[in-house]
């Protein structure tokens, strides 16, 4: 997935897909002008990580980029610098033209819901948090799913039997990763213990590595990194640390970052955030944008799990995947918070699937 950083780029910046100012000027035919007038638009506000995380931010990106190539949409992109900047940049969006706001990150739920208010006729698309307007489309993750199997995966590899989470801030989406998690390893490998710290930052690498590092340094051989930008330290860490795929293991979320650290990434957590983006992007093009919550677990394929073949022994990965069989039939409900932890009863293991193919390693990449 490393083309999914190939685009990226700097942050802070406003960001405009298709044809500039000056290009349209110079169209020499009035229905090419009209044709330009009349496309579509759809603008994407970040959170304060911005553009460059090489994760949440990045993954929604790429669904706009590609979404707006596969249905000839406009595609903007305005990167938040702080909190206060959401309000403010949702509304030069709608008052801009846009015919959807695509709002990235749970910490943008009260301004989108302030802003689609005061904008009925604009649509919006809420990616990881709900919000009650009637223009909003709010977009959660069965986090808790994926968690749960990267969990299963980590307490079978684990030789140290500790096991560290690198949390950014507690939210519910960050909330649902670690228990779902908590609870995978738990039902493989209840000896194991899990070293949970938060940076209370989704943009802070440096903050991430030296979590991380002292992580490892207390014996943790895994490490579970739910932290948006953050997470790029935590493979900082394990290039440093001296030791060879194997020994230590950081596990993928959302999306591969494999080539920030080659080799010592056994399996991926995938979120769908471009796969949502991409397609409200096309209810819009079609005029058949569905407002409303959309829920997107393993049933919905919104989520899913990519084990590396050669670094996921087979055993491991058939069992992962009976665990994920009995998530989708509903026999094993994995945890979305503390109480729902509290309650959580470990099941019998399920009999595994045989014979499915894992991925194969992803070739080293230069990071982005």
């Amino acid at each position: 997935m490393a083309e999914l950083f190939d685009a990226v780029l700097s942050r802070r910046s406003l960001v405009k897909s298709g044809v500039a100012a000056g290009a349209v000027a110079a169209i020499p035919f009035s229905f090419e002008l009209a044709a330009a007038q009349d496309k579509k638009v759809a603008w994407m506000i970040t959170d304060t990580a911005g553009l460059g995380d090489q994760n949440f931010q990045d993954l929604a990106n790429k669904g706009g980029m590609q979404g707006a190539a596969d249905f000839g949409v406009e595609w903007k992109v305005t990167e938040s610098v702080d909190q206060a900047s959401f309000v403010p940049n949702l509304t030069a969006a709608a008052e801009g033209g846009a015919n959807l706001i695509v709002g990235v990150g749970y910490l943008l739920g009260d301004a989108i819901t302030e802003v689609a208010t005061q904008f009925p006729d604009t649509y919006f698309t809420f990616i990881d948090g709900v919000a009650d307007p009637a223009n909003v489309q709010s977009v959660v993750f069965k986090e808790q799913q994926i968690g749960y199997l990267t969990g299963i995966v980590s307490g079978k590899l684990t030789k140290s039997n500790k096991i560290g989470i690198v949390g950014g801030q507690r939210i519910p989406p960050v909330m649902r990763y670690e228990v779902g998690f908590v609870a995978g390893v738990k039902s493989v490998n209840p000896d194991a213990e899990l070293i949970i710290v938060y940076t209370d930052s989704f943009d802070a690498a440096d903050l991430g590595k030296q979590t991380a590092a002292a992580q490892f340094n207390q014996g943790a051989d895994i490490i579970f990194p739910i932290a948006g930008a953050t997470n790029t330290g935590v493979y900082l860490a394990v290039n440093e640390l001296g030791k060879q795929p194997g020994e230590v293991w950081v596990i993928g979320v959302d999306t591969t970052q494999d080539h920030l650290a080659p080799g010592f990434e056994p399996c991926v957590g995938v979120k769908g955030v471009d796969f949502a983006v991409h397609q409200a992007i096309g209810q819009i093009a079609s005029d058949t944008f569905q407002p409303g919550l959309l829920d997107l677990g393993l049933q919905e394929g919104g989520v899913s799990i990519v084990m590396y073949e050669g670094r996921v022994p087979a055993d491991v990965a058939a069992l992962t995947l009976g665990y994920q069989q009995a998530i989708i039939d509903g026999t094993i409900v994995p945890p979305v918070d503390d109480d729902t932890a509290a309650a959580f009863e470990v099941p019998p293991a399920p009999t595994p699937i045989e014979g499915t193919p894992q991925a194969p390693a992803p070739a080293a990449s230069p990071a982005a």
